[in-house]
């Protein structure tokens, strides 16, 4: 006979309310892509590389991410406000 030793079901913890902001470590040039990275649980790097490539196909990315700039606050902001 085996006897099998499994863990209960632990129900995980509610998720804490995620917060887009723009982060003060590992920007590249705004940390727009770092901070959209961290809020959608993503890689930075494919993010990036994402964003790059998106770049070079014709339309308004570039409007996006200079506006996503804008819009998105600072990490300091962000926190100060939460």
């Amino acid at each position: 006979m085996t006897t099998s030793t499994s863990t209960p079901y632990v129900q995980p913890a509610p998720a804490a309310k995620r917060k887009l902001f723009r982060p003060k470590h590992g920007r590249v040039l705004g940390g727009v892509c770092a901070g959209l990275a961290d809020y959608l649980g993503w890689s930075r790097g494919l993010v990036r590389v994402l964003t790059v490539a998106s770049i070079l196909i014709p339309g308004p990315q570039l409007l996006a991410y200079v506006v996503l700039w804008i819009l998105m606050p600072d990490e300091d902001k962000a926190r100060r406000t939460a």
